[in-house]
């Protein structure tokens, strides 16, 4: 077995339990998360998939940021889970990321030789946002996700990634239930 499929199944078994524990909005699902995507950002640099290797470095760094704004909003309800609404400045913001980053990532990634610039921009740009929206526990970032990881199952597939295919339709199935399960069980945060 190659490195590469090695990179891969390690990226899946480390997904998984952080799959898990991100539905359940567990504050330890962040350090599964620093190293799922460590292993996809190597797995994308071998794949020369730009876009997936920054977000994933991107990723690293979120799950940081995102352990210690979990831990303080977590104190602040009794919920299973705690959420935050979606501001017309957060949305403006994420609208600009999304529409800003996607242009120019695919402008980018071509003069890159990127092997799938549009898949990979637009993946890595609901991505981006979407892991804002989760570092700040806004439960429309399972919508991001949904659209996000299935545009991830189609590139990965294309490329022959199976392993990473099935993290990726893995979680599509969880960020659906993942929306579902949030609404159900939480709780705003009152600012």
């Amino acid at each position: 077995m190659d490195l590469v499929r090695i990179i891969e199944i390690v990226a899946l078994v480390m997904g998984i339990p952080y799959m898990v524990l991100e539905v359940l909005q567990k504050n330890t699902m962040w350090y599964f998360g620093f190293f799922t995507s460590t292993a996809c950002a190597i797995q994308f640099f071998l794949e020369s998939n730009w876009a997936n290797m920054a977000l994933n470095i991107y990723y690293v760094g979120m799950a940081f940021w995102g352990l210690y704004q979990w831990k303080k909003d977590s104190a602040a309800v009794e919920a299973e889970v705690h959420l935050t609404r979606l501001t017309p400045k957060m949305a403006f913001w994420s609208a600009l990321i999304f529409i800003v980053g996607n242009g120019v990532l695919v402008w980018a990634l071509t003069l890159l030789n990127d092997s799938n610039p549009w898949l990979d921009a637009l993946s890595t740009s609901l991505c981006l946002v979407g892991m804002i929206w989760l570092a700040k526990a806004i439960p429309y970032h399972w919508l991001l996700w949904i659209v996000g990881d299935s545009i991830l199952v189609v590139m990965c597939f294309l490329a022959g990634k199976y392993w990473l295919t099935l993290l990726y339709l893995a979680y599509v199935v969880a960020s659906t239930y993942g929306f579902l399960h949030w609404r159900a069980k939480g709780e705003y945060v009152t600012e």
